[in-house]
């Protein structure tokens, strides 16, 4: 597993407001899912060493089944290293009885400042095979689109 899947985006909004709305459960419930699924947070702990479990559900199961079900994706996430301003980094394993969907998968959330806001990228290390590259990179995008709706509509 040593693939490496990344997407970025500049979203008009301070680092110190995009930085809040990855540790905020209600935030991260509105934008994290990806366009066709829905976030549920189960368990809230935000600070390094802590974490979350999301149950991702999808509105038309049908064209993508779940990881966990037929219809979601479950996937328990540690805050591994939180640099305010920064970084956040987050380890998640999904809950899945498929082997191609096992073991330990890094998101790195980098924020830049920039003229326009801030930039950020989202670099995912050590993928699942079983995770299609094309489909996890336009996810990762369209969850940064959603973040940056939701905090510039804030700000």
């Amino acid at each position: 597993m040593d693939r490496t899947d990344r997407a970025s985006r500049v979203i008009a909004a301070p680092p110190a407001t995009v930085y809040g709305a990855l540790l905020d459960r209600e935030s991260l419930e509105t934008w994290m899912p990806p366009d066709g699924m829905r976030g549920r947070i189960e368990r809230w702990d935000p600070r390094s060493g802590g974490g979350f479990r999301m149950v991702l559900t999808y509105l038309d199961p049908s064209g993508s089944p779940g990881k966990t079900s037929d219809a979601t994706d479950v996937v328990d996430v540690e805050f591994a290293d939180l640099m305010p301003l920064e970084r956040v980094v987050q380890r998640a394993v999904f809950e899945a009885d498929d082997p191609s969907y096992a073991g330990t998968m890094t998101l790195t959330w980098h924020f830049g400042a920039t003229g326009d806001g801030t930039e950020v990228t989202v670099t995912a290390t050590d993928v699942p095979p079983g995770i299609d590259q094309a489909v996890h990179e336009a996810g990762i995008a369209s969850s940064l689109a959603n973040l940056a709706s939701y905090v510039e509509a804030a700000d």
